[in-house]
């Protein structure tokens, strides 16, 4: 009986000692990690950064607004052309305006998608409504419909 109660107390000293390492290692390394932790979240929460990226996220979604109105407007010229016969000008008009509102369109979706993906990045809370900063009056959008393909 003492000889199998020694075979134990072996076995788990052993197996104790890489647990008893791996803890003396977090106690070594979480005051250091603690520490450049800090900095980083008080940068991140500086009111200086948190408004560029506020102005970043309005910038971007008015021109995400004026790209939508301008794909409206080349939409709204191209059905002026819908069911005619059309001379070469018009055509080439037509093909003109239809490369023009693929590349609003392209625009759109590379915005859309960067101001999607930062939005992601973090809970922003100027998104939210009474946590706007001073002088704003309405909540950017959480999302903005990413891809136009017709």
């Amino acid at each position: 009986m003492k000889k199998s109660w020694w075979i134990v107390v072996g076995i788990v000293g052993f197996l104790g000692i890489p647990f008893a390492f791996v803890g003396l290692q977090v106690l070594w390394f979480a005051p250091q990690w603690a520490g450049r932790a800090v900095p980083v979240i008080q940068r991140e929460v500086d009111p200086g950064v948190l408004l560029k990226k506020y102005e970043w996220f309005k910038d971007a979604s008015a021109a995400l607004d004026k790209k939508v109105a301008d794909m409206q407007v080349y939409e709204s010229r191209l059905q002026v052309f819908e069911g005619q016969v059309m001379a070469r000008t018009d055509r080439e008009q037509r093909y003109g305006w239809l490369s023009e509102l693929a590349g609003v369109k392209a625009s759109y979706n590379q915005l859309a998608a960067e101001y999607n993906a930062n939005m992601a990045k973090m809970n922003y809370r100027f998104t939210n409504i009474g946590m706007l900063p001073q002088g704003a009056t309405d909540p950017l959008p959480r999302e903005y419909k990413p891809y136009e393909t017709n």
